[in-house]
């Protein structure tokens, strides 16, 4: 064995027994997760809440009137101090409005924002409504002229006021939305309806299938595909450590899962209670009792308390912890937060949980989104590319003082060109790691690569090893890349013409390649000679037409071109679909009565659950 993969194969040896000890404890650690409710950060303001007037505002309008009253023989040279005024006070909030329109895009201080949204829905009410508040501020200057009026006489006369206000007013109206900013169209929604199937884990709420049984099947533990009747007319769907977002043809985002850190967008608050979730329960258990949240694991669309009216959305993508929708105008929205290394990183700069959807400052014109565990990728119409979240282990692209990274890991910052001057035409993230394909489908990485994540074989076997610049990955150079997937620690890709390959970590059959395609050329071995480390990337033997990859933690789901799909990996809770919780050694054919005549077009993967799409039965003989 060469010197350099001898000393390769004593680095990873202690980190591959690790491995075995987490694949035995899995389920009771995913259990401990889905258990905790974590409130950290910035709370928002739930869902429908309403804004009223506050009872000091009544009293100084009821006591404005009663000065008003007394003041019936004002001069006209104080009326018509009042009008300038109102003028002014107009003059500000058409400034006001032009400065939020702005802001729109470019991003500002959340505090100033809310004043000046608030000035633009002021704007936009109906006109009686706008002169009910001119009213209001030339009653409020009066009521400052009158502060020296006695104020015992001006509270008993007050009280009897707000009593006759409270009678005679009508019920308070519905604030209105302001509408999106009109901004170039610049991207598509899809189209496609999906059927989901779902599987896997489920006792986080990650598969949807909500709290309690549903055909006589309960929502955990679903070995084989097994369709959610939940989700109706997805278009889209998009996997994240342990919750999904969706996109639906009627312009709705619905999640599900895990909402400790805000990743579902939305309130999930519930009374119930959690009990714990036992190895030996299964989707045919006779307890129907789950202990799950109704809330988190039925899904449910989004807050859109502080989305425009008009808004568009055309993807949606999920990290661990954090959900990003784009728009068809290009904007970005967000929600959730980041975490590093030593707990949670923040959502932002100022934030550090946001629990309902926000626009991301500093973008604009974006037409596509990528996500890893914990970090973001963007690429503008102009193949600019911007990386955020955390970035430890190089996955942004730049180097980050520790002390710094909260404040500028967080903000959208662009990662320079790439090298040979190539044009980017795709992205695509893995747990710590990032890709790009240009326009010739040649394809560049970044970030950690201890398990040769990026399929070079700089610093493989290495603890911390990575690469701080996009760097072309030669060992792909000889095929046209048309897609690509990473993993926790390994990577897949298909051709242009129908060829899967894989590269990263074996141990758990991530790579699903037969042993003969090891060598010392190619491999990292331990002590034991067992192969630990598949250094570049390898073609799979017997699959064909392979035309879409997707990765989990340690699984991965391959689509053929006939709508066939294969899956491999580490299967402990049942996260491959094949029903099994032993691992799948090679690309194996799902095929269960469920999708057995279905045709494929989506594969998905979380941290222990797989999600398919497939074409709704109406239109699978037009295609």
């Amino acid at each position: 064995m060469p010197p350099k993969r001898a000393a390769a194969t004593r680095a990873v040896s202690a980190a591959a027994d690790a491995k075995a000890a987490m694949a035995t404890s899995s389920k009771k650690s995913v259990t401990k997760n889905a258990s905790t409710n974590g409130t950290t950060g910035k709370v928002t303001k739930p869902a429908g809440t309403k804004v009223t007037k506050s009872v000091a505002a009544k009293k100084a309008v009821a006591a404005a009137e009663i000065a008003t009253s007394r003041k019936k023989a004002a001069t006209k040279g104080d009326e018509s101090d009042k009008e300038n005024k109102a003028k002014k006070a107009a003059v500000n909030g058409v400034k006001r409005k032009r400065d939020v329109d702005e802001e729109q895009v470019n991003g500002v201080d959340e505090e100033t924002k809310t004043g000046r949204r608030a000035a633009k829905r002021a704007k936009s009410q109906p006109a009686e409504e706008a002169a009910t508040m001119q009213n209001d501020k030339e009653v409020d200057s009066t009521n400052k002229e009158d502060e020296t009026t006695d104020d015992t006489n001006i509270a008993a006369k007050s009280a009897s006021a707000i009593r006759k206000r409270k009678a005679d007013e009508p019920a308070t109206k519905p604030a209105m939305k302001r509408p999106a900013r009109e901004l170039k169209v610049i991207n598509e929604p899809p189209t496609q309806v999906m059927d989901v199937f779902v599987f896997g884990e489920g006792t986080a709420g990650e598969l949807g299938l909500g709290s309690v049984r549903y055909d006589g099947k309960k929502p955990i533990d679903v070995k084989r595909p097994r369709i959610n009747h939940n989700l109706k007319n997805v278009v889209q769907i998009a996997c994240g450590g342990m919750h999904v977002a969706a996109l639906t043809k009627d312009n709705k985002i619905l999640t599900w899962g895990v909402n400790d850190q805000g990743a579902l967008g939305r309130d999930t608050t519930w009374d119930g209670g959690l009990r714990d979730i036992n190895e030996e329960d299964s989707d045919d258990d006779d307890n129907d009792d789950t202990g799950m949240n109704p809330k988190e694991s039925t899904p449910g669309e989004i807050d859109t308390t502080d989305i425009p009216e008009g808004t568009r959305w055309v993807q949606v993508v999920a990290s661990d912890s954090a959900t990003f929708a784009l728009t068809d105008t290009g904007l970005v929205y967000g929600w959730g937060t980041f975490r590093s290394n030593e707990g949670i990183l923040g959502f932002s700069k100022n934030v550090l949980v946001q629990r309902t959807p926000t626009l991301v400052p500093g973008l604009s014109k974006i037409k596509k989104l990528a996500a890893g565990l914990n970090h973001i990728l963007a690429m503008d119409e102009k193949n600019k590319i911007y990386a955020w979240g955390a970035g430890q282990q190089a996955q942004l692209a730049r180097r980050l003082l520790e002390r710094d990274e909260g404040s500028t890991g967080l903000q959208p910052t662009g990662i320079g060109s790439l090298p040979h001057r190539a044009k980017p035409d795709m992205i695509a993230c893995g747990s710590y790691h990032s890709f790009v394909i240009d326009t010739k489908k040649r394809v560049y990485g970044w970030g950690l690569n201890n398990y040769a994540e990026l399929g070079i074989e700089d610093g493989v076997g290495q603890e911390g090893s990575y690469l701080m610049r996009p760097q072309l990955i030669e060992a792909l150079a000889g095929y046209k890349i048309v897609d690509i997937a990473g993993g926790e620690h390994h990577s897949l890709a298909c051709t242009e013409d129908g060829k899967l390959l894989t590269w990263g970590r074996i141990d758990g059959h991530q790579v699903g390649q037969p042993s003969e395609s090891f060598s010392e050329d190619n491999t990292v071995w331990d002590e034991r000679q067992k192969p630990r480390i598949l250094i570049f990337p390898t073609v799979v033997p017997n699959i064909e037409g392979v035309v879409k990859v997707a990765a989990g933690t340690d699984h991965s789901f391959a689509v053929t071109k006939d709508g066939k799909v294969y899956s491999w990996g580490f299967s402990a809770n049942y996260q491959t679909g094949q029903g099994t919780t032993d691992d799948i050694e090679a690309p194996t054919l799902i095929d269960n009565s469920a999708i057995r005549d279905r045709k494929i077009i989506f594969a998905g993967a979380g941290g222990q659950y797989g999600i398919l799409g497939a074409l709704p039965l109406e239109d699978q003989g037009e295609n």
